[in-house]
């Protein structure tokens, strides 16, 4: 896989991770914590596959392999890291739903 290849592929499981991600907040928001959890999982695959594309570039460089970096890795890097960053706040809302819904059960049993 070629440079520009592998920064649409970060691009591309980045915003997988994202999407995933708001996908758990929503069934977190509607009481449905298992799926919650499916898609955070899913979420941190997507996360690994970017994760690893981006380790690879720069260990080829480390190991002096000349790499050209253009905006478009630097795109695709913040775009990886937005959605690292989404993913943690989201587990966290998720986590606050779980622990609403709890209460409002006590609540009313």
């Amino acid at each position: 896989m070629n440079l520009e290849e592998t920064v649409f592929s970060i691009i591309i499981h980045g915003g997988n991770a994202r999407a995933k991600a708001y996908e758990a907040l929503k069934a977190a928001q509607e009481g449905d914590f298992d799926k919650a959890n499916e898609h955070l999982e899913e979420a941190d695959k997507e996360i690994g596959m970017a994760h690893k594309m981006q380790t690879d570039v720069i260990q080829k460089e480390a190991g002096g392999e000349k790499v050209d970096i253009s905006v478009l890795f630097v795109h695709a890097q913040d775009h990886l890291m937005t959605a690292i960053s989404e993913k943690s706040l989201i587990e966290n809302m998720v986590d606050l739903y779980k622990r609403i819904n709890k209460l409002e059960n006590k609540r009313e049993g």
